[in-house]
């Protein structure tokens, strides 16, 4: 049973895929026309990106008359925590994504051992303006647009709590909104991205949205720098800012520093070391550790 706020997502993504095929009008396949690398890797939220933030670039590698996509997984182990991601995303045209993905979140030490929380998440991306790789004459960043509808699915463990809003979260449903700005300079051979995020949601969601300090949207700062070793091999580090809405839950920022390796146009592999902070009052451990994601596709 998919969640209405899914439901409705989803339905906006179909339309985006007739607007995409459309747009699309050419091969009938693949044609892998862009560049190795620049599709990006899945973000954790299952948006082409970074790891922990989406970029203005479209996932997969169809050009401007084609398509292209791929499915993900992708763990996150810190000292006492764990959080896997699977998804797949598709890109039409080199302008729509859309993109499904699922999140498993399990305590495996400290005062959250035997936690376990789910999350489901659509998304839904535009590029409205530039181009990060062809157009290397112009100041203009690719500039994209993005909402991610978040459904949590449950929590158990812990004494049998069954929903977030126990934990003190308003709700356990919500939509992100973000605008990201993304410049390839490939004579200097770096990638600069910056996304500005609207949302509510704690710990990306995982502990629900909005609290006891807030329930409203807040605008939340990302950031990435990369820097391309060579074709297939990109390295770099990325911020991205939190809200703090729940009493139990003093949330901290997210940074990273990674290494992706793109062998192929259909595979990459991503490291990085994550530090996620303290995950609440009940853990005040900062959470750091290692983050690896394999992605495969078109």
């Amino acid at each position: 049973m998919i969640p209405a706020s899914l439901r409705t997502l989803l339905a906006a993504s179909v339309l985006a895929l007739s607007c995409g095929a459309a747009l699309a009008a050419g091969p009938a396949s693949p044609d892998l026309g862009k560049l190795l690398a620049t599709g990006g890797v899945s973000q954790v939220e299952g948006a082409g990106g970074g790891g922990l933030t989406p970029w203005a670039l479209i996932t997969g590698y169809g050009s401007r008359d084609s398509y292209g996509g791929n499915v993900h997984a992708t763990a996150i182990r810190t000292q006492d925590h764990a959080l896997y991601t699977y998804g797949f995303a598709m890109g039409l045209a080199d302008r729509v994504e859309v993109s499904l993905a699922r999140q498993s979140f399990r305590g495996d030490g400290g005062a959250l051992d035997g936690l376990r929380i789910g999350q489901d998440i659509a998304g839904i991306k535009l590029k409205l303006a530039g181009d990060a790789v062809l157009e290397q004459d112009s100041l203009l960043p690719q500039i994209a647009v993005g909402v991610m509808a978040k459904r949590n699915t449950g929590v158990s463990g812990l004494g049998a709590v069954g929903n977030v809003k126990q934990l003190g979260a308003a709700s356990d449903h919500g939509v992100d909104v973000y605008l990201s700005a993304t410049k390839i300079l490939l004579d200097r051979s770096l990638l600069l991205n910056g996304t500005l995020r609207a949302t509510r949601a704690n710990q990306m969601g995982l502990l629900g949205f909005g609290g006891e300090r807030g329930n409203h949207y807040q605008p939340m700062l990302e950031a990435s720098a990369a820097y391309l070793f060579s074709s297939s091999v990109v390295a770099g580090v990325e911020y991205r800012m939190k809200p703090r809405n729940l009493a139990v839950d003093n949330e901290k920022d997210y940074y990273d520093a990674f290494i992706a390796w793109f062998p192929s146009k259909h595979l990459s592999v991503t490291a990085a070391w994550v530090a996620l902070g303290d995950i609440t009052v009940l853990n005040p451990t900062r959470q750091k550790g290692f983050y690896l994601s394999l992605q495969a596709g078109f």
